[in-house]
């Protein structure tokens, strides 16, 4: 525990997933190697002494993140807090990167402040894939209707009860979220699914992902698809993607 005049300091963090088992470090006597985990040790080498880390949240296994929150306090006051950066960059490997660090306010919580989280899913469509996209998209045979799957995407708004989209294991006391918005969009030669919500359940975002995909492969009216997700069924669910497409791309906070 630090004393009263440790300073917070929030960072951002991107990773490349693939060779990690989720964020959250693992309990004692357990060696899979998480992001969390590697972060931590990165900062205990520059404390001399262990720091927690607190994240915004646990994007699933095998998933990315383009900008994760996170925060940490330390006892270091002579080093300005953009100077974090460099100083965890040489201690991390390859494949996690410190963005950007600023010192914030004492009782900011990553986790707790956050107001939304969003998510992207990146889809390879009408083309073979390049070998190393295969780490971070996933290919589709053919286009689906991208008007179809819009139309799919906006019943998926507001306060809604997500159990069909909750993936096993997941412990949640309230399976109801915030939707703020979801959308299929063309980047480049990608198709992507964006969604933003307060909160998601386990797998939930490659599970509706794969539910709305599935659906409309077949046609299915969006009348069907709001039955779907009102069921509260999760055998009527499409399936849950595979996690290397999927990217925690930001988080916004009330305040900071």
């Amino acid at each position: 525990m630090f004393c009263e005049t440790a300073r917070n300091i929030k960072i951002l963090v991107a990773y490349d997933g693939t060779d990690f088992f989720g964020w959250q470090r693992q309990g004692e006597g357990q060696n899979s190697r998480t992001v969390q985990g590697v972060i931590e040790d990165a900062l205990e080498k520059l404390h001399k002494g262990p720091v927690a880390l607190t994240g915004s949240g646990r994007p699933d296994t095998g998933g990315h993140a383009a900008a994760q929150a996170a925060n940490f306090y330390t006892s270091i006051r002579s080093m300005e807090a953009g100077r974090f950066v460099p100083a965890m960059n040489s201690l991390l490997p390859h494949d996690i990167r410190v963005l950007q660090a600023e010192e914030t306010r004492r009782d900011f919580h990553a986790r707790f402040d956050a107001r939304l989280r969003t998510y992207r899913y990146y889809f390879i469509i009408n083309r073979n894939a390049l070998p190393w996209e295969l780490r971070y998209a996933w290919r589709l045979g053919r286009q689906p209707d991208i008007r179809l799957l819009n139309e799919y995407a906006g019943l998926f708004r507001g306060e809604m009860d997500c159990t069909t989209f909750a993936g096993s294991g997941d412990k949640s006391k309230s399976r109801n979220r915030y939707i703020a918005g979801a959308s299929f969009f063309i980047e480049r030669d990608h198709l992507v699914f964006e969604i933003s919500a307060n909160a998601f359940l386990r797998k939930m975002v490659r599970s509706v992902a794969g539910t709305f995909i599935h659906y409309a492969e077949r046609g299915a009216p969006p009348e069907l698809l709001r039955d779907v997700i009102a069921c509260g069924d999760r055998g009527l669910a499409g399936p849950t993607l595979p996690p290397q497409g999927l990217f925690l791309w930001k988080v916004d906070y009330y305040r900071d």
